[in-house]
């Protein structure tokens, strides 16, 4: 049903049987059934069921539509287990958005003329198996596309929307049938080449050949809501159970794909053609109070760069970190407990528990030094620097601006659609982040930024301020090889006995402490379980089955509850 996640038991009225519409039932037909004196929509899950003995059972109420085919319902069972969810989001995920009509199906596409160049095509030619292929970040994927399209109907799922218009366009141009997205729905059932987002690997596909993911390691492939099911999984056990091969494309693999697949690359001058250059500004022998944001240097790289600039700050706002001038003490609140920020010539407590003007604590002067400000401070400061206007852009704020230089959150590389040269001002910031995957989201802001600049022969430059110059991440991006930064992450990793060499869960919400002391009454030896931390929990083991049987057989309780497994920001 759409809210409840339950089976019941209904029959096929006589009439159905009649006028033909008992032929259209079948696993994922979307119906409708009386319950409780309500009417509510779900899903066939199982036909030709025999009733308890001296049960009669009520009939089924209307006959919607087509829905999810019988493989996407079985994969949507497992996808709940997986990620600890209910089937019934799964397969809402997996439904039309509208009635459709069962379509009539289309002619398989035809094959490859002989003599056209291939490429990439050895990496589809093994009935069964996964590929994961590392290419440059200026590769926008389209030769794998087409190369996954020629083996038939391909399953090809990208991060965005803006790819995969590019892609399903370039396919239709070659002649190809192809669904793109949701609202192809129906053109996917009968037959087609589907080209989406995350949800693209719900779409029913009759004849699935290959699958290819391109740039696997974004995070926008993993769903934000619970279930947090990751496309990059779903595709690659639907490859599984269809006996299709599947490729994972990305500049920088994540862990989990190199442990599922066979690593291939372009080769060492191609990949590193493909990336662009990289000056690394170290600030070792910079005073971390007095030197300023900007290092040396970067002022003449910026009136140099031949068109517009993307300078990346992760902090919003203007001065995020503040301390005394004449006694060097942090601004802090009055417990010492978190940060105080400037706000509106005021100084706030970064939790908003307290507020008081802009004046030290300790000596009382009125003079503080911004030794962490944020992107709204920074542009000031830069266009100040750079002698002419300066743009800012986050997720929050307005459209893209027309000033060359462009300042702001990561959202600046997402919006901005190319450049000259990308600068990150504090990247320590992502290298020392408290988190798990910090490496791996660090390079791979550093593989967007060069597919912003393109490769090296296009003439752009990646701009990198560290007092880390010789940290695993930056050589990776400074040497074009993402083999060193995994390499490093892979054995700190596996000596933590973190994903992908654990399992791993967080639990958090209103009901996260009962069902915490549920799953610790079954006394799972295997399963370890930390916190509560700002009431959130963290559960961990050595091997995924067995922590997910757990959490599939405790009750949830009646309190609103999130299970984030495979969290990304941990």
């Amino acid at each position: 049903m759409v809210r409840l996640d339950k089976a019941f038991d209904y029959a096929v009225p006589d009439a159905w049987h009649a006028d033909g519409r008992a032929e259209r039932l079948r696993i994922g037909t979307i119906v409708r059934i009386a319950l409780g004196g309500r009417r509510l929509g779900g899903w066939v899950t199982e036909v030709g069921v025999d009733p308890p003995p001296g049960v009669e059972l009520q009939p089924l109420a209307q006959l919607s539509g087509m829905g999810p085919p019988a493989d996407v319902v079985s994969l949507a069972r497992w996808a709940a287990w997986r990620w600890a969810g209910r089937t019934v989001h799964l397969l809402r995920a997996a439904s039309p958005p509208r009635v459709v009509s069962v379509p009539a199906p289309a002619r398989a596409a035809a094959g490859t003329q002989e003599g056209t160049p291939q490429p990439y095509g050895d990496l589809f030619e093994r009935p069964a198996g996964v590929t994961v292929l590392r290419c440059p970040p200026a590769s926008g994927g389209m030769e794998v596309a087409r190369a996954a399209a020629r083996r038939g109907d391909a399953l090809i799922v990208v991060p965005s929307l803006g790819d995969a218009r590019r892609i399903a366009r370039g396919l239709r141009r070659d002649g190809l049938r192809v669904a793109l997205g949701f609202d192809d729905w129906a053109v996917a059932a009968a037959g087609a080449t589907v080209v989406g987002t995350r949800t693209a690997v719900w779409l029913p596909m009759p004849r699935l050949a290959a699958v290819a993911v391109l740039d696997e390691h974004s995070e926008a492939l993993q769903s934000e809501q619970t279930p947090t099911w990751h496309a990059r999984e779903v595709a690659l056990e639907r490859a599984r159970r269809a006996g299709v091969p599947a490729m994972l494309v990305s500049p920088v693999p994540t862990l989990e794909a190199l442990e599922a697949g066979e690593l291939r690359t372009v080769g060492r001058a191609a990949e590193r053609d493909g990336w662009s250059a990289v000056d690394v500004l170290d600030r070792r022998l910079d005073d971390p109070v007095r030197s300023g944001l900007f290092a040396e240097g970067l002022r003449d790289r910026l009136v140099a760069a031949q068109g517009r600039v993307a300078v990346v700050l992760n902090r919003k706002g203007r001065a995020r970190l503040l301390a005394c001038k004449a006694c060097g003490e942090l601004a802090r609140s009055a417990d010492g407990r978190v940060p105080m920020r400037l706000m509106d010539d005021e100084l706030v407590a970064a939790d908003g528990s307290e507020r008081r003007p802009v004046v030290c604590a300790e000596c009382g002067s009125t003079v503080l030094l911004n030794l962490r400000m944020g992107v709204t401070r920074a542009r000031e400061e830069l266009a100040a620097l750079a002698g002419e206007p300066v743009g800012e852009l986050t997720a929050d704020s307005g459209s893209l601006g027309e000033e060359r230089i462009m300042i702001g959150t990561e959202a600046v590389l997402w919006r901005m659609s190319s450049a000259a040269m990308v600068v990150f001002l504090d990247f320590d910031q992502e290298l020392l982040a408290p988190r798990q995957r910090a490496s791996e989201q660090a390079l791979a802001l550093l593989a967007r930024g060069a597919r912003l600049v393109g490769g090296r022969r296009s003439g752009g430059r990646l701009v990198v301020q560290t007092r880390q110059p010789d940290h695993p991440v930056v050589q990776a991006a400074v040497l074009a090889d993402p083999s060193i930064a995994a390499a490093a992450e892979s054995g700190r990793r596996q000596e933590l006995g973190l994903p992908p060499y654990g399992a791993q869960v967080k639990v958090s919400g209103p009901g996260a402490q009962v069902f915490i002391a549920a799953l610790k009454e079954a006394d799972d030896t295997a399963v370890s379980i930390y916190g509560p931390l700002d009431g959130q929990y963290l559960l961990r083991a050595p091997t995924r089955e067995p922590l997910l049987d757990l959490l599939a057989a405790t009750p949830r309780p009646p309190e609103r509850l999130r299970v984030e497994v495979d969290p990304q920001r941990v």
